[in-house]
């Protein structure tokens, strides 16, 4: 099997992660980030593809005459034309289930950064100030416990069960808004207006659907407390992002914490650069190296279980040729 493995430098970290589980499978060729022709080129022999984000477009599955597989170092597949994958007999295969604890981290490391105002402490504590303070502490951002604060979840999968059981620890309490109710979940249950009304933290853990795009959004931002933050590590596409600045611009809401964008990388000319009280990280709350090792050994298992016979994780209806 001819393996082509693209987008490897969103994978690894000064080789801190070893590929070996997936190029034992086969001869394989591994790249950085390549245009569509530049893939066109490298994979023209290819039985299988796997990527992270790049676009995986019907002309590339048409010159590859040979592609059978495409498996994702990702959850998502909306980078993967399925229709032209369906139509060629392509298996597009993801990885589920790899970056649970990695999200949940980072989710409440943002909102850790936001109630303590660390990264505004910090900032200050680098430029000098705590040295020509005449006290042992000074007291100039605001700072809030997350005990007894309502804690909003906007869908409550795997991510967003697994941050509900976090708050706990914490002492907050949970209220939800998702797809499908579990009967059995005893969590609390309110619309999307109820949601964005009574959260203290509002956390995204949604996949981007014509439903949830731009679920954050001027009418939706003018129902939250003045006091009350966002957490976006689900898509950027979840919310527009000028109405985010404005709001954060005219004290609608406390402040953001956001892991993901639009446009990614991110633009310079992106409105949240200059966000008032906007912690920002570039996507990296899926890639902790425990995270980042998990998914090669799934997306390896995949394309085992594809060799095999007897394929796991498929994400469209291939047409048998």
């Amino acid at each position: 099997m001819n393996i082509v493995i693209l987008d490897r430098c969103t994978i690894i970290s000064n080789g801190d992660i070893s590929f070996d589980p997936i190029t034992s499978l086969g001869n394989t060729a591994l790249y950085d980030m390549l245009s569509e022709d530049e893939i066109v080129a490298v994979a023209r022999d290819a039985d299988a593809i796997i990527c992270n984000k790049a676009v995986i477009t019907r002309r590339i599955m048409n010159e590859c005459s040979k592609l059978k597989y495409i498996g994702l170092f990702a959850t998502g597949y909306n980078n993967i034309d399925l229709d032209a994958a369906n139509e060629r007999g392509i298996y597009v295969v993801n990885a589920p289930s790899y970056s649970t604890s990695s999200v949940v981290q980072h989710t409440f490391g943002l909102m850790l950064a936001l109630a303590s105002s660390i990264c505004r402490y910090n900032s200050s504590v680098q430029s000098g100030e705590w040295c020509k303070s005449a006290a042992f502490t000074y007291l100039t951002e605001p700072m809030c416990e997350l005990s007894g604060k309502i804690l909003g979840i906007f869908g409550l999968g795997t991510i967003g069960k697994a941050v509900a059981r976090a708050a706990e620890g914490f002492g907050m309490n949970v209220i939800a808004h998702t797809r499908t109710r579990q009967p059995d979940c005893k969590i609390e249950f309110v619309d999307r207006d109820e949601l964005f009304r009574r959260s203290d933290f509002l956390t995204l853990h949604c996949p981007l659907t014509d439903d949830t795009r731009e679920i954050v959004n001027s009418r939706s931002l003018s129902l939250m407390k003045k006091s009350a933050f966002l957490i976006n590590t689900a898509r950027g596409g979840c919310v527009n992002e000028a109405d985010l600045c404005k709001a954060l611009h005219d004290g609608i809401i406390a402040g953001a914490g956001i892991d993901v964008v639009t446009v990614e990388p991110m633009r310079e000319d992106n409105p949240l650069r200059t966000a008032p009280n906007t912690v920002i990280t570039p996507h990296v709350a899926w890639a902790t190296v425990e995270s980042r090792r998990r998914l090669v050994q799934i997306v390896a298992g995949g394309l085992s279980a594809f060799k095999s016979g007897a394929p796991i994780n498929v994400v469209n209806s291939p047409i048998p040729n």
